[in-house]
């Protein structure tokens, strides 16, 4: 990677030191540490490297796309559901996050916490048409209460300008196209005034490519009934929603094909979707990291990040919180999964419960700070 576009309040580009990405699996079994509170961490097999080995080519490849384009669809996986009683439900099972509220809390106790939220699947519902993926009245309420209590991202797969469009809050951090698209708030924020200027697009030398392939596979999906291309800016998204599942492995094939021109580019599955982005070391992990540093939280011991997130995607993010040891991830997720995060949250309803229970927490914790304050003062 050269000529990356980064634009700091002031010098912090020791952020962008790349690091290798493990290619053996999703969840390497190395360096795996424990969470903090109670909740078991599992090892994992190495049943991931079938779905996220993207060396392969040829139909192996195209097989492991469709493989990893069955397991990321939520019908497929409720048409053979777990028992509440099978041993690998019980595995894979996370506390609730609700249940565990007062444990997380305990646990941030003298401590900033700062919060990350991806949007499709965790502020807003899972819905056929990405266009109409709309967060409620209620949910962007709520952010805008928590934003006032702790610094607050979005960290999207979505163009930053597009989850900005739904979310509508001037006074967060919004990071686009799996953290390549990273922009300060422009109004509002209390936190680090310098870091709202901040602007970081590692990916920028790939957008001629990148627009080049998006025209290439509008003409992909033209074949494909129910097929759509989203272009994100710094990556694209082939949503396979509407599409007839026997029709899963022709699209795959045809991206595949389409890609073999190109390289620098690679794809990743999220939700019903192909993810094709430059061939970067840089996820959402990356971009957590580089926020923290842009509040000054970088190598603060005295930082919480909460990171809440749906997609295999957000699994970098979730990685990232348990290696440095600091804060906790959310899963959300109505069924057990293999993940990095602590905790769990069934669906967007449950997320909305939680950061409002969140918001209340912080909000009788200084009401009730003031107090103590005030009574000290009235003593002397």
């Amino acid at each position: 990677m050269t000529n990356q576009n980064v634009v700091i309040s002031d010098a912090q580009s020791g952020i962008n030191v790349a690091i290798t990405m493990a290619s053996s699996s999703l969840f390497p079994t190395a360096a795996q540490k424990p969470p903090a509170v109670p909740g078991t961490y599992i090892t994992f097999s190495n049943t991931k490297l079938l779905l996220q080995n993207l060396e392969i080519s040829g139909t192996n490849r195209i097989n492991a796309w469709v493989d990893s384009m069955r397991a990321s669809s939520p019908t497929h996986i409720k048409s053979h559901p777990l028992s509440d009683n099978h041993p690998d439900h019980q595995q894979l099972l996370r506390p609730s996050a609700l249940d565990m509220f007062d444990q997380i809390t305990n646990a941030s106790k003298g401590k900033q916490i700062v919060m990350f939220l991806d949007y499709d699947g965790t502020l807003s519902p899972i819905v056929d048409d990405p266009d109409q993926a709309f967060m409620s009245a209620a949910m962007r309420e709520t952010v805008r209460k928590l934003a006032r209590y702790f610094p607050s991202a979005i960290v999207s797969g979505r163009c930053r300008d597009k989850v900005y469009s739904f979310v509508r809050l001037a006074e967060l951090y919004y990071a686009g196209s799996h953290g390549m698209d990273i922009k300060g708030p422009s109004k509002g924020s209390k936190y680090n005034k310098e870091a709202e200027g901040v602007l970081f697009q590692p990916a920028s030398e790939y957008l001629p490519m990148i627009d080049q392939v998006y025209n290439a596979l509008l003409e992909v999906v033209k074949s494909v009934p129910g097929a759509k291309v989203e272009n994100n800016k710094f990556c694209l998204s082939v949503h396979f929603r509407c599409v007839d599942e026997k029709k899963w492995s022709g699209l795959a094939k045809q991206v595949g094909l389409l890609l073999e021109e190109y390289p620098s580019l690679r794809v990743t599955h999220g939700r019903k979707v192909l993810e094709i982005r430059p061939t970067i070391k840089w996820d959402k992990g990356k971009a957590l990291e580089f926020l923290l540093e842009s509040l000054g939280y970088s190598n603060n011991a005295d930082v919480f990040p909460i990171y809440i997130g749906d997609d295999r995607t957000d699994e970098d993010a979730f990685k990232v919180l348990r290696e440095r040891g600091q804060g906790f991830g959310i899963l959300v997720s109505k069924i057990p999964k293999e993940t990095y995060a602590s905790y769990s949250l069934q669906e967007p309803s449950e997320v909305m419960g939680f950061l409002r229970r969140l918001v209340e927490w912080r909000r009788v914790s200084q009401m009730r700070m003031r107090r103590r304050v005030q009574e000290s003062k009235v003593s002397l």
